[in-house]
């Protein structure tokens, strides 16, 4: 199984009233003190970048975005660690373990322990993959065992390794996407993570393209 982001649901404004999409539905709440020219959508792209330019977030937090994020336990429980949005995970308390995601081996960065290096050697990236199904195919048959021994699957999933797959909804406003992404699409983020937040980014790009010119997403 592959890591794979997919757009669930975008708010947008009543087309009779805020324009015909998302993006219109921020600039439009932007002139709230200027009734007059709230239609005036042809010049949105300017009043975006400008909000953006002086960090007048509040204007993107009456948009609100949800994706559906395909990854491991382990680098959903990173994803989980942001607040500002709102997450339904995949219980494994009701439903059974699916499937797995196999990552690649890498060095550790020996001066920063939040990085690591891609020059492993051929050899090892295969040990690597090798030992990861090793560990999965163990471990799905002793869950798997428990299960038919009528063992809870609260209590069975302690049998997982920390690369069985979950599904993760996860729900906030264009201005919590807007600090995750500069957040996790930087260095310093795990790549397994950041491959997860540079999908976000650009499924949000297509949809809010001057936000992301703004932000130097896209050119």
């Amino acid at each position: 199984m592959e890591q794979e982001v997919k757009l669930v649901a975008i708010t947008e404004g009543a087309e009779e009233l805020i324009g015909k999409n998302a993006q219109d539905l921020i600039s439009y709440i932007a002139r709230v003190s200027n009734p007059n020219n709230q239609m005036n959508f042809d010049s949105g792209s300017k009043l975006i970048k400008y909000c953006i330019d002086h960090q007048h977030w509040s204007i993107f937090e009456h948009s609100f975005v949800t994706m559906q994020i395909k990854t491991s336990r382990a680098i959903g429980t990173q994803i989980l660690r942001h607040r500002s949005f709102t997450f339904q995970e995949f219980s494994l308390r009701y439903a059974a373990a699916f499937d797995k995601i196999n990552y690649e081996a890498r060095r550790q960065d020996s001066k920063n322990r939040q990085n690591s290096i891609d020059d492993m050697s051929e050899e090892d990236k295969r040990w690597f993959d090798e030992q990861q199904e090793k560990v999965w195919a163990n471990s799905k048959d002793l869950y798997d065992q428990a299960l038919s021994r009528g063992i809870a699957k609260e209590q069975a999933r302690f049998l997982l390794p920390l690369n069985t797959a979950t599904t993760i909804y996860m729900s906030g406003s264009v201005r919590s996407w807007i600090h995750y992404l500069q957040l996790r699409c930087a260095n310093g983020t795990q790549k397994e993570h950041q491959e997860i937040a540079l999908m976000c980014r650009d499924i949000l790009a297509k949809r809010f393209p001057d936000v992301s010119k703004a932000l130097g997403w896209t050119d």
